[in-house]
């Protein structure tokens, strides 16, 4: 181990490589995300819902319902109406409520059979 100035020179080049060499990998795997993202919009997808959707599942069930609550104490204080409520949490988390759905187009009964 080389010593210069009292700093073990072989050990914290080895460090800065380990860190040098992840950084790369890093770098790689961020290029193959944004290739996937692009991959997505070019076949239809949102890509910013797709996102906020990563990160919602990313949260645990108690800190998701918190953001949750949150968000529609703040809608509600800006005035925003309860259908637009539902469809910010649609579009946050996929999960569409057919019937409310359904109420929402004016489609009566059956409306969806054919």
């Amino acid at each position: 181990m080389t010593r210069h100035g009292g700093v073990a020179g072989d050990q914290l080049r080895a460090f800065i490589e380990r860190i040098e060499r992840l950084e790369e990998e890093k770098q790689t795997i961020a290029d193959d995300i944004k290739d996937v993202y692009a991959e997505a919009k070019a076949t239809g997808f949102d890509t910013t819902i797709m996102r906020q959707l990563v990160r919602l599942r990313k949260m645990d069930t108690a800190e998701r319902q918190e953001f949750e609550a949150l968000l529609d104490l703040y809608m509600h204080a800006l005035g925003m109406t309860t259908a637009e409520r539902i469809e910010a949490t649609e579009a946050a988390t996929g999960q569409i409520d057919i019937e409310t759905s359904i109420a929402r187009s004016g489609a009566g009964e059956g409306a969806y059979m054919q």
